[in-house]
């Protein structure tokens, strides 16, 4: 009853659910509450949800996996993609597009190293002289000069 009623608190957006909550629910195998807390939690409760519904492994929650994908917190986006890959999306459009996101984390997490690598190198700037200051002191040192 209790459960219940925080629910429906949870859906009027009056409180966010806690970690023990997503675990009972996952326990409980309750993908629906899981699945509106992934597209109506905070980004905490939101990449916990995406786990527990890899764990649960329900195939109806794929397309709502899917939407989650274009997070903008990339922790979320990572959690469902590995929700995806656990239940096991087997059609083409579902692994090329697990295929691809995770060579793009893949490729930005390589570019973080490689920017950390870097960080405390120093370069050597080489200063290039203008040309239309070179011209200028060519003409000065032609003044200079005695006219025939």
């Amino acid at each position: 009853m209790l459960q219940n009623i925080k629910y429906i608190l949870i859906k009027l957006k009056l409180i966010q659910p806690s970690a023990q909550d997503i675990h009972k629910w996952t326990k409980a195998k309750q993908a629906e509450k899981l699945e509106y807390v992934l597209e109506h939690g905070n980004y905490k409760t939101r990449k916990l949800a995406a786990e527990a519904l890899g764990e649960i492994g329900y195939s109806s929650s794929i397309p709502i996996l899917f939407r989650a994908i274009n997070d903008n917190v990339h922790n979320v986006s990572i959690a469902a993609l590995n929700a995806l890959e656990m239940i096991g999306c087997t059609d083409e459009l579902g692994t090329t597009i697990i295929n691809k996101r995770f060579n793009w984390v893949k490729n930005k997490r390589e570019k973080e190293a490689k920017r950390e690598a870097n960080k405390n190198k120093k370069y050597k700037i080489y200063v290039w002289e203008r040309s239309s200051k070179k011209s200028f002191e060519r003409v000065k040192e032609q003044l200079k000069r005695p006219m025939r």
